[in-house]
């Protein structure tokens, strides 16, 4: 799995491309740990590229819930496959993460 990361104006936007889980899922705690830090207040996740997630990148954002909420970062996803989503579906996350199903949707819940 790899990670881009770009900037879009005030929006940071992370990519990720591949199948996140155990292994993979330390780079995305990284590149949000990092936003966090750089105090980054409006993150898009482009799941486009996403083909599969674990429990463990589903933990990834599960852990950041609370860090995202007291810091008021908004953060949105978009672009998933129906199989992705589903998983997010089953545990409850689209009820606490916002998932939308493409790029413009996320930028206008942003702005």
């Amino acid at each position: 799995m790899e990670i881009k990361v770009n900037k879009e104006g005030q929006i940071l936007i992370l990519i990720i491309d591949g199948d996140l889980d155990a292994s993979s899922a330390i780079l995305l705690d990284q590149e949000i740990e990092n936003a966090l830090k750089q105090e980054e207040t409006k993150i898009l996740v482009n799941c486009t590229q996403l083909e599969y997630i674990s429990s463990a990148g589903l933990g990834v954002f599960m852990s950041y819930l609370q860090d995202f909420e007291e810091k008021q970062v908004e953060i949105v996803l978009f672009g998933m496959s129906e199989k992705v989503h589903n998983v997010f579906k089953i545990l409850g996350l689209d009820n606490l993460l916002r998932i939308v199903n493409t790029k413009e949707e996320a930028q206008n819940l942003l702005n």
